[in-house]
This record gives structure tokens, sequence and C-alpha cells, in this order.
């Protein structure tokens, strides 16, 4: 349990230090839609579907969210977060060109980090890291467990949210 610990709270740290300014971005841009007339749509896939729950029905909810679904028609006051676990989700993926195609601004959260072959990252406005590529801890065949990408999605959630919330009403 205390490797696990340090493990996670590590994880948390080095989002925390190397993915502030993209967390200050992405509340920026969620905060145009939240701000105007305006929906802010979480568009979450696998796991990360959990962090779009408890942005609806949390005890503190996000500011103008909605579940997005590909029937949902988009506006030029929208703005779409996409949060999965991988940059090559094939269902992301689609959506983020879909929106790139249209001009609709979006960030995306996902565990690789930018570079020449992250696609998300390259049609987004605005990009996170969850730098969760591997698992944090070790076994002893060598291979490595526990890819808490759910839980490393909804820290980043609350910082955006501090964040927006931060912009919006000046808390």
């Amino acid at each position: 349990m205390k490797m696990l610990t340090t493990q996670i709270s590590g994880l948390m740290q080095r989002i925390s230090s190397s993915e502030e300014e993209n967390i200050e971005e992405t509340a920026r841009l969620l905060a145009q839609a939240a701000a105007r007339e305006g929906t802010v749509f979480f568009a979450t896939f696998g796991e990360m579907k959990s962090i779009s729950i408890n942005a609806q029905l949390s005890a503190e909810p996000f500011p103008s969210m909605q579940t997005w679904l590909p029937e949902i028609e988009l506006t030029s006051t929208d703005r779409v977060w996409i949060l999965t676990r991988s940059c090559y989700d094939e269902e992301a993926l689609a959506l983020a060109k879909k929106l790139s195609e249209k001009c609709i601004p979006f960030g995306a959260l996902a565990a690789e980090p930018e570079g020449h072959d992250n696609m998300l990252a390259d049609l987004a406005y605005t990009y996170i890291s969850t730098k969760l590529t591997k698992g944090l801890l070790p076994t002893e065949d060598g291979t490595r467990i526990v890819l808490p990408h759910a839980l490393s999605g909804l820290f980043v959630y609350e910082a955006v949210k501090m964040k927006l919330n931060e912009m919006l009403i000046g808390e």
C-alpha cells in the first residue's frame, strides 16, 4: 500500500509540475463557452467516462457542462474536451478530426506526451498529458501493473475546474 501511495503521489506531482500551463490554457478554452451562451461538452471514452459522470453529479458540477453524444450539433460558441486513456483511441481521434474540420475549438487529455506521433495533440487547441504510459508498480516478473487513468484524469479535471472557476467568478 505504501508503494502504491508513493507512486500515485509522484504521478500527481509530475502532472502538476509539467502540465500547469496546459491546465490553465484548457480552463481558458472551456471558460469561453461557460462565460457565453455556449456549452462545454465532455467527450469521454473508456474509463474516462467516470469524469463526465463526476462533472455532472458531484456536489460542485462543472459549469455549462453536458456529455457529448455523436448526434449533438455543435455551434461556434460550444467547446469540447476530449478525455481518453490514449491519444491513439480511434473514436477520440475521429471526433478530433471532425471538430478540427468544423473549426470547433477543443482540448484533449490523454496519457501520451505531445510529440511527432501524437495526432490528437496536433489537432487539439490545448493538450494535457497524464504522463501515465506504463504501470506504476513493478511485478516480480518485470511487468508493470496499476494504470490509474481515471484517477489521474479526475486529478486534472479538478485542476482545470479550479482554474475555470477562478476565471469565471474570481474564487
